[in-house]
């Protein structure tokens, strides 16, 4: 599956409700246990690693290392994106078929 297609999935997991895009929104998605999955941008700030991914560790939800936070912006309608959040299994499921392997790009990141 091409690294493209899981920018395509979190296209049309936002259109369907089941992605929070932002790290407030992602944050306070964690706190309530909403989350099957979060993809964080390639090229994060250290304050978004620290504020999720260190929530999403502690809250044993898998994190995936996506595209850079410009291009998850350009497919889902923002400028800058740095974590998106995935309510849905079945579409976290899809993401970590199109972003783990090994790629640059698509590497799970072990979180707990």
């Amino acid at each position: 599956v091409k690294p493209g297609a899981g920018l395509g999935l979190l296209g049309l997991g936002v259109k369907a409700g089941t992605v929070v895009v932002g790290t407030t929104g992602v944050r306070a998605a964690l706190q309530r246990g909403d989350l099957a999955l979060i993809v964080l941008a390639s090229d994060r700030s250290d304050r978004t690693e620290e504020k999720v991914a260190r929530l999403a560790r502690g809250s044993g939800v898998p994190a995936l290392i996506g595209p850079s936070a410009r291009e998850l912006g350009q497919r889902l309608g923002r400028d800058l994106i740095q974590v998106v959040g995935v309510r849905d299994s079945r579409l976290a499921d899809g993401l970590r078929d199109c972003w783990s392997g090994g790629k640059p790009q698509g590497e799970e990141q072990e979180t707990g």
